[in-house]
């Protein structure tokens, strides 16, 4: 009965109460960013504000060099693999510095800064952190740039206003990321099946803004039916060299080198390509990536073909050349997915599609098995697609019959009993 009481009590506390209590567990996180075009190197400085010692310690691991000259209030301990940082009980800064470009082995860089312009990921210049916090505590985090000149920043953010608001709402903690582009940067912007779309760009490169906004008109209609509202916001960063040259995309937001085709000469597409990793918005378990990566380069076929910017005719060569290109491949499921690997994922998901429309008789689809992936908002593995086909086809598959997946036999563990 006590415990009863109890529970009545605290259901009979008015909103005002809930909402005030909720209220003082929030606390104030705010990022500063400072370019330095002279030295390579972006400035942050983290501001915490709180009221009772909301958060307790701060910590992340650093993977490089490249992040250094920590600075902080409170108590502050920097070992060569990490940072451990607690502020006070009403708040206090930390500040570091990154040395910005970042060269990937194959050459080019992934991030970059000079006296004109830079790209670079948040992730780059703000690590990924662990907080421990008073029980219930969230962040409200902000975001803010210190530039030069007439520089501008465009961010996978809405920048009407000069601080932005970063909001995840899966998360407690709220860190800013995704593509960043800073500079004297050209914009184009525009509202397509209800993504609002920047694409950035320094001045005086050969960015086809407008190519990119014509090829988006395309896809983006076809691909709003399968993921409704998975894209509110979408920012393009684009630059040429010494930018790698390629694609790579992040939450909400893609860099595309200005001199990839938008539609290449076997009829695939690295924009559409990243454009549906930012929908499905999934990673994949070790062994795995041929999924995300076969699914993002099968639906960048099929977007380009619903929306009518290929004909069925080149779709289906574009799926015979997939074909020729998978017979090079000795196993599907490996650590990374490219090349021959990607395309025998393609005729995969292809085969996998044919199948689950005879067996509902059209009354599902490989669209499906895509919404409710994009749906999990977790790792997929092998064992998860299979999951989610077999409830859709009342029955194992036969296209993800291990016989027919070259490879995948050493990542299956046996299922839990």
């Amino acid at each position: 009965m006590p415990i009863c009481l109890f529970g009545c009590a605290a259901c009979g506390a008015p909103a005002s109460e809930t909402t005030k209590a909720q209220a003082t567990a929030d606390y104030s996180v705010h990022y500063s960013i400072s370019p330095d075009p002279r030295h390579g190197s972006v400035a942050v400085e983290m501001t915490v504000e709180q009221t009772r010692g909301q958060l307790r310690e701060l910590s992340f691991q650093l993977t490089d060099n490249r992040t250094s000259g920590f600075e902080g209030s409170g108590s502050l301990t920097v070992a060569a693999d990490g940072v451990r940082w607690q502020p006070g009980r009403t708040g206090g800064s930390l500040r570091w510095q990154t040395h910005m470009p970042h060269q990937r082995g194959s050459g080019g860089y992934d991030a970059w800064l000079d006296d004109s312009w830079g790209i670079f990921r948040a992730e780059d210049i703000i690590p990924r952190a662990r907080t421990r916090t008073l029980k219930g505590a969230s962040s409200e985090t902000s975001l803010s740039f210190e530039l030069p000149g007439e520089w501008s920043a465009v961010t996978e953010y809405s920048t009407l206003n000069s601080r932005i608001e970063i909001r995840i709402p899966a998360r407690r903690f709220d860190q800013p990321r995704g593509w960043i582009a800073i500079g004297n940067l050209g914009v184009r912007r525009e509202t397509i099946a209800g993504t609002r779309i920047a694409i950035a760009a320094p001045e005086g490169q050969a960015v086809r803004r407008m190519d990119m906004l014509a090829l988006l008109n395309w896809t983006l209609p076809e691909l709003t039916p399968v993921l409704p509202d998975a894209i509110p916001r979408l920012t393009i960063v684009s630059a040429g060299d010494p930018m790698w040259r390629g694609g790579l995309s992040a939450p909400g937001s893609i860099f595309i080198h200005a001199d990839r085709p938008l539609i290449s000469e076997n009829a695939t597409s690295t924009l559409v390509h990243e454009v549906i990793h930012v929908a499905m918005d999934i990673t994949a378990e070790s062994g795995f990536d041929w999924i995300v990566e076969g699914l993002a380069e099968y639906y960048s076929l099929e977007l380009l073909q619903r929306g009518g910017a290929i004909t069925p005719r080149r779709y289906r060569r574009a799926l015979e050349r997939q074909t020729e290109w998978a017979s090079e491949a000795d196993e599907l499921c490996n650590e990374q997915s490219r090349g021959s690997i990607t395309a025998l994922a393609v005729i995969t998901f292809r085969n996998l599609d044919k199948e689950i429309r005879e067996t509902t008789e059209a009354k599902a689809s490989l669209d499906t098995v895509l919404e409710r992936l994009a749906a999990s908002q977790s790792h997929v593995s092998l064992r998860s697609l299979q999951g989610i086909v077999t409830e859709i086809l009342q029955g194992p598959s036969d296209s993800l019959q291990a016989d027919n997946l070259p490879g995948c036999q050493q990542y299956l563990s046996p299922p839990e009993a």
